[in-house]
């Protein structure tokens, strides 16, 4: 599938981006400043119902401003990368990672925890981009894969387990896999949002 960098679609890009990135920032100021980490508890809590509501809300919501720090330049960076081949198939991709690393971490994550922020969808961008050329076996898609191996190669440790407190390694796993699996099921993931 063609790209396109006109004006026209660099500001939407541009806006989507942004605007998901303006959501989580004004989300964490609301949580730090008026609610005193309240939000934090939307998070992902293992296998129990309370926590399922985690799926839906954890990307969105940070521990601190350095924990979103740290998560806003690989999101926009890998996000945009994601949306060069069009809003469909970035939509596509982010809601499969999406599903697919908060049922991952909602299922195996060790009970008693808490799992929240937007990097199980940033490690799904950066498995979606790096296996998507294996798949496609297209030119473009190898270019962005070797672009995002160069700029981000390092973060594939991230997704091994780790006892570092704080660090979702199962978010990461389940985003890389979500990534994987979009990349691999593209074309029907595609045909199946088309009925909608």
């Amino acid at each position: 599938m063609p790209f396109s960098l006109s004006a026209s679609d660099v500001a939407t890009q541009a806006k989507i981006i942004g605007g998901l990135l303006t959501l989580m920032w004004a989300l964490e100021f609301v949580d730090q400043v008026l609610l005193r980490r309240r939000l934090d508890r939307f998070g992902i809590a293992p296998r129990t119902q309370i926590g399922l509501r985690g799926i839906l809300f954890a990307p969105l919501l940070h521990g601190t401003w350095q924990h979103l720090m740290a998560n806003t330049l690989p999101f926009a960076v890998l996000g945009w990368l994601t949306l060069l081949r069009g809003v469909t198939e970035f939509t596509i991709a982010t809601a499969v990672i999406w599903l697919v690393s908060g049922a991952g971490v909602w299922l195996f994550a060790a009970p008693r925890t808490m799992h929240i922020g937007a990097s199980s969808i940033i490690f799904g961008y950066f498995g979606f981009l790096l296996s998507r050329s294996y798949f496609e076996q297209e030119l473009f898609s190898a270019v962005i894969s070797v672009v995002v191996a160069l700029l981000y190669g390092p973060l594939i440790w991230g997704i091994l387990p780790s006892r570092r407190r704080g660090i979702s390694w199962q978010g990461h796993l389940f985003g890389f896999v979500g990534g994987i699996l979009t990349a691999r099921y593209l074309p029907e993931l595609r045909q199946w949002f088309a009925t909608f």
